[in-house]
């Protein structure tokens, strides 16, 4: 369904909730992964912009990502409480790492059925990270390092000072010491970042719930892909999570998720390699020889969108086969043609 369409179930949403929406959904379709980033908060800034007052009574922002920059949730969080009285995150689906964060920093939480937020623990990468065979950097969770340290100690029950130095050794001659570093810059980073969010709505006797709260979302779920359900959230975390939410609301949420979904194309993985193998051998034209097998596609990484605007940051890429030096053997060429944000108001008839 195109923006034009889905208009009506936004406003559905609005009345029902008595809320104003705005959405930011970032691909989850297979090989597309998109991520929050800080293009996103100018983009989102023109929709708070046509909001028919400043602040609104009561907004809900709508969200589905797999995660992405920890820093981007803290200017989110305080851009939207800029513009609201009242500020929910509704959760259809994924909300996990970054997506978790804003969430933390809502009123109240409404979650789907089906939706899932996750612990809030840093994967971090840069320079110093170490690389895997096809020379790609590898991510290295916070949790992970914590976890080996723990391994050392409690299971194997290495306690004694020169032991310990050594099993530091070994972990340092396969990850650069600068990256460990990272590691605990970013995993500070995380906490108060989540501190500061909680802290926009909490009042000041509250910090050892927030600090329970961060230490069980960054520390005490040990798997970084742990789903964290609503029962979950409410029960063991003690996060506001809406509860009884109407038949109506539920219903609601899901159509409007599913309708995003089928826009991202979520539930068809993206294989470029595949569709360039099912193509029929290009014809040489003598004296010539044939033309590389190449296809084109435009790929939707993110939306923003409200009832009065949608905004698609979109990417046209060229996949080209080309054969490597090794006779028989191919490999795919990407190119990025063209990388944008583009806005579409809704029809005045809307």
């Amino acid at each position: 369904m195109s923006f034009s369409n889905r208009v009506n179930l936004l406003k559905n949403l609005e009345k029902i909730r008595g809320s104003n929406v705005i959405c930011y959904l970032t691909s989850v379709r297979p090989n597309v992964m998109s991520v929050i980033s800080s293009d996103a908060v100018r983009v989102l800034y023109d929709h708070l912009l046509l909001l028919p007052s400043k602040p609104v009574p009561k907004l809900d922002f709508f969200v589905c990502s797999n995660g992405g920059d920890g820093t981007v949730s803290w200017r989110l969080v305080s851009l939207l409480r800029e513009f609201s009285e009242t500020f929910n995150v509704i959760l259809p689906y994924r909300a996990y790492s970054a997506a978790t964060m804003i969430a933390l920093g809502a009123d109240e939480i409404v979650m789907h059925p089906l939706a899932e937020m996750g612990p809030i623990d840093p994967t971090v990468s840069n320079e110093f990270n170490p690389m895997d065979q096809m020379g790609r950097r590898l991510g290295i969770s916070v949790e992970d390092v914590k976890a080996y340290i723990n391994f050392i100690k409690s299971t194997v029950g290495i306690t004694h000072e020169d032991e310990l130095i050594e099993a530091i050794k070994i972990l340092a001659d396969k990850v650069h010491p600068l990256a460990l570093g990272n590691v605990e810059r970013f995993l500070a980073q995380s906490r108060m970042i989540a501190a500061k969010i909680l802290r926009t709505h909490m009042k000041e006797d509250s910090e050892h719930t927030i600090h329970d709260i961060i230490e069980n979302m960054a520390s005490k779920l040990y798997f970084h892909g742990h789903p964290i359900n609503r029962r979950e959230a409410k029960q063991d975390l003690r996060l506001k999570i809406a509860e009884n939410l109407p038949p109506e609301t539920e219903t609601t949420i899901w159509d409007l998720y599913k309708d995003f979904e089928k826009e991202f194309k979520n539930d068809e993985a993206f294989n470029p390699h595949g569709d360039l193998a099912a193509m029929p051998p290009p014809a040489a034209v003598p004296p010539n020889p044939p033309t590389p097998k190449s296809k084109e596609y435009d790929l939707l990484h993110a939306i923003v969108e409200s009832p009065r605007l949608s905004s698609q940051y979109v990417t046209k890429r060229r996949f080209t086969q080309i054969s490597l030096q090794q006779p028989g053997q191919l490999a795919v060429q990407e190119e990025i043609i063209s990388q944008a944000w583009s806005h579409s108001a809704a029809p005045a008839a809307q």
